[in-house]
């Protein structure tokens, strides 16, 4: 059920119903790569940038408040690292009370569907949104198409991982996207929630925010980038670009040209 404090918390991670969310919890999954090591000014950089909010791990909370400029904080609950055994095993980090003390917004979850790990993610997953409700703290489920013979870009198996994250009780869904707007229409349709995608590892700028007019032209709220923002040389540019598809609707030429960003010929 929508409440007041769901709706206050919704409007402080995005704008207008749309999204530009910057998810830095890859420091636990690859290590201090390159823009989380100075995470303080990759966090100042991305939300002066046009960024609605950011993400991360509970224990980098500290590191956050003093640099988002009055901009939203998603608090990720389970992960997983590279070196590890099996990186789509992705464990519990941290609860809903945890995050709300760390000044948390909104909380995120990890689910790969399709994966040998979805059940019991699918039982975490449920098990989150149910104490979140209780708080009125909007849930943000990460729900990948990813396992044994799943392709993760097949856009009815997105469109099932995104229709699960609606049937468990999140309150909006990021996953991969499916390569053109035609075929990322579908995995919009097949779910009432704001439908936000992963940036992947990093390509072009072009290529970069050519996925984000994709999404945007297929009906989509938005994007959750990582890589493709934090590992960029100038990530306040990049994160111009893409908030100026996401938020003002520009092509991208035009959002490439404002960012400041050189067009690739």
């Amino acid at each position: 059920m929508t409440t007041a404090g769901l709706d206050a918390r919704l409007n402080r991670i995005g704008t207008d119903d749309s999204y530009v969310i910057i998810p830095m919890d890859h420091g636990l999954t690859m290590g201090a790569v390159q823009g989380l090591k100075d995470i303080e000014s990759t966090i100042d950089g991305v939300t002066r940038g046009g960024a609605d909010a950011v993400l991360t791990q509970k224990g980098i909370a500290p590191r956050v408040h003093d640099n988002k400029n009055g901009k939203g904080y998603i608090v990720h609950l389970n992960g997983s690292t590279t070196i590890g055994p099996d990186e789509q095993d992705k464990r519990m980090t941290g609860t809903v009370e945890e995050a709300i003390k760390a000044g948390a917004d909104a909380v995120s979850f990890h689910i790969n569907v399709g994966s040998n790990y979805e059940p019991d993610q699918l039982t975490q997953l449920a098990e989150v949104t149910e104490t979140a409700d209780r708080f009125g703290i909007p849930v943000l489920a990460m729900a990948y198409a990813r396992g044994p013979g799943v392709d993760s870009t097949d856009a009815e198996s997105l469109g099932h991982a995104v229709r699960l994250a609606e049937e468990v009780g999140a309150d909006l869904v990021k996953t991969g996207y499916s390569g053109d707007a035609e075929s990322f229409q579908h995995v919009v349709e097949s779910t009432r929630l704001p439908v936000v995608i992963a940036g992947g590892s990093r390509g072009t700028d072009r290529e970069t925010v050519e996925m984000v007019r994709g999404v945007m032209d297929a009906g989509g709220s938005g994007v959750s980038m990582g890589r493709s923002i934090f590992q960029h040389e100038q990530p306040e540019a990049i994160t111009r670009a893409v908030s100026g598809v996401v938020h003002d609707d520009l092509s991208t030429e035009d959002a490439l040209t404002e960012a400041g960003l050189a067009l690739e010929v």
